[in-house]
C-alpha cells in the first residue's frame, strides 16, 4: 500500500473514531480519490489542457435505524464533522434497509488485480499523441476536416474504513486516446470516431491506428441512403451491442427491481434470452476495466452467471437493496460519496459460435447498425425506438450506407431474438460481441 493510501486510511479512521465519540452506533468513512490530465487538439493546434485533483471525504453515521451523511475535504475537523452528522441522523426518518455489511462478509485480504499503472504522461506527450491521431485521420482519402482529438491519463481510488472492522484501499489508472474525423462537404458531410481506453498505458492502441480507423469509418458513411419502412432483421456493431448489454444490466439492477422500474422485475428464474446464451459479471478480472478487489461495503464480489442458458439467475445487489428485496447481497455495492447503490462490474454478453461475417451472410438481407441516437428507451415498459445509421445488407454482404432511419421493438422480444457473434472485446466494463436481432421494425422512406 502506498504512503498516500495509508495516510488517507488514517484520516478516514479518525472520522470513524470521531463518529463513535459523538454518539454514533456505527459509521463508515469513504475517500474517493481522482486525478486527471487531458489535452485536446484540432487542426494541428492545442485547444485545451485540463488537470484536476481531488480527495472527497464522506462520513456516514447510524443512530439506531436512522442514518445521515456529510461530505468534506481533507482539511475538515473530524470532531465537528462527526457531531454534525450525528445531529442530522437523530432527526432523520428511520431507514429499515441501510446498515453496515456484516463483518463476516468483509474481505480479509483484497486481491491485487493489476489495476494501476504508475506511468505519468506530461502535457507534451499527450499533445504529441493527439496530434498524431488527428494527422493520421486527415491523411485518409476523403477526409475533409477534423472534429478534434484528445489524449488523457488519470487515476481513481477508493478508501473505505468502517466502525465494525474493515479497512482497505485500492486505486486504478486510466489512459485514453480519441479522435473524430469528418468526410465529405456541405450537406453531405459525415462524421465518425475511434478511441482506445485502457488501465495500462502499454495496452493502448497506437495513435496512428486510431486516427486511420476514425478516418476510414467516416469515409465509409458517405452517400448514405434511406430505405423503405417495414420489418427488418438487424445486426448491431459491437459499439451498439455494448449499449444493449447496458440495457440488460440496468434491467436486472436490484435498485430498479425494488423501485419496480424494470421491465424484467418479475422474470427471475425465467427465460429472458435464447437458450444457450450466457451473461456474466466478474469484478475480479485481472486488468478488467470495472474490476474492484472489494465493493463499497468491503465485500469481495464473486464472478456470477447473471443469465445462464437464457434463464435469469441473479439481480445486481448491494446490501441495502438485498435487504429491501429479502435477499442476500452479492458484493455489487458502489459508493457515490456516502450512498451505496448496486452496479455491475465487468458485465458481458458472452460470445456465440459464428463470426460477424457469418452472421451477416446468414442474414442475407437486413440492416447493420453502427450508430444509434436519441433517448427512446423506456426501461419500465421495454419499449425501444432510436434513430440509427449503418449499412444495408444485401446478398449476405454490406452493400451501401444508410442514415436517417429509426429502428424499434420491445427489449423483451429483442433479447429473446438475439444471437451473439464470436468477437467479444473484454477491454470494456460493459461489453458484448456483435449481435444479430430478428424481428425489429424500421421506419425510413
Amino acid at each position: 500500500m502506498s504512503d498516500a493510501a495509508s495516510k488517507l486510511i488514517e484520516q478516514a479512521a479518525r472520522l470513524v473514531e470521531a463518529a463513535k465519540q459523538a454518539g454514533a452506533d456505527a459509521s463508515d468513512a469513504v475517500v474517493v480519490r481522482a486525478r486527471s490530465t487531458s489535452v485536446s487538439v484540432r487542426l494541428g493546434k492545442v485547444e485545451g489542457t485540463e488537470s484536476s485533483e481531488s480527495d472527497e471525504f464522506s462520513l456516514r453515521v447510524f443512530v439506531g435505524k436512522r442514518v445521515a451523511s456529510v461530505a468534506a475535504n481533507s482539511g475538515a475537523d473530524p470532531k465537528q464533522l462527526a457531531e454534525r452528522a450525528v445531529a442530522m441522523a437523530k432527526v432523520s426518518p428511520e431507514d429499515p434497509y441501510e446498515a453496515l455489511a456484516d463483518p463476516s462478509l468483509h474481505v480479509k485480504a483484497p486481491r491485487d488485480l493489476d489495476l494501476f499503472d504508475a506511468t505519468e504522461l506530461n502535457s507534451q506527450r499527450l499533445t504529441e499523441d493527439a496530434l498524431a491521431m488527428e494527422a493520421a485521420a486527415l491523411d485518409v482519402a476523403g477526409i475533409t476536416n477534423s472534429g478534434g482529438a484528445g489524449a488523457s491519463f488519470g487515476l481513481g481510488g477508493l478508501v473505505l474504513v468502517t466502525s465494525n472492522g474493515f479497512s482497505g484501499a485500492y486505486q486504478a489508472s486510466r489512459f485514453g486516446r480519441s479522435v473524430s474525423a469528418i468526410a465529405g462537404e456541405g450537406t453531405r458531410m459525415e462524421r465518425d470516431y475511434d478511441f482506445s481506453s485502457r488501465l495500462h498505458f502499454a495496452d493502448l492502441e497506437v495513435p496512428e491506428v486510431i486516427g486511420r480507423s476514425a478516418g476510414e469509418r467516416a469515409v465509409r458513411r458517405l452517400n448514405a441512403r434511406q430505405v423503405a419502412t417495414g420489418p427488418v432483421n438487424v445486426i448491431l456493431d459491437p459499439r451498439i451491442a455494448r449499449g444493449m448489454a447496458s440495457h440488460l444490466a440496468g434491467a436486472i439492477n436490484g435498485a430498479s427491481v425494488a423501485r419496480k422500474t424494470s421491465f424484467l422485475r418479475d422474470k427471475m428464474g425465467q427465460q429472458i434470452l435464447k437458450s444457450g446464451l450466457n451473461v456474466t459479471d466478474n469484478p475480479l478480472r485481472v486488468r478488467g476495466s470495472s474490476s474492484r478487489p472489494f465493493d463499497g461495503e468491503g465485500i469481495e464480489g464473486q464472478p456470477l452467471m447473471m443469465v445462464e442458458d437464457g434463464v435469469l439467475q441473479h439481480w445486481t445487489l448491494s446490501g441495502s437493496t438485498a435487504r429491501e428485496l429479502g435477499l442476500q447481497g452479492n458484493g455489487r455495492g458502489v459508493r457515490s460519496g456516502s450512498v451505496v447503490s448496486p452496479a455491475s462490474t465487468n458485465f458481458a454478453i458472452e460470445p456465440g459460435e459464428f463470426t460477424p461475417e457469418e452472421l451477416i451472410k446468414q442474414m442475407g438481407t437486413g440492416f447493420y447498425v453502427t450508430e444509434v441516437f436519441g433517448q427512446g428507451v423506456n426501461m419500465v415498459t421495454g419499449e425501444y425506438s432510436r434513430g440509427a445509421s449503418g449499412f444495408w445488407i444485401e446478398n449476405g454482404e454490406l452493400a451501401y450506407p444508410v442514415s436517417e432511419v429509426t429502428i424499434a421493438g420491445r427489449l423483451q422480444d429483442m433479447f429473446l431474438n438475439m444471437t451473439p457473434a464470436s468477437d467479444i472485446d473484454r477491454n470494456f466494463g460493459m461489453t458484448s460481441p456483435t449481435l444479430a436481432i430478428e424481428g425489429m421494425t424500421l421506419a425510413g422512406s
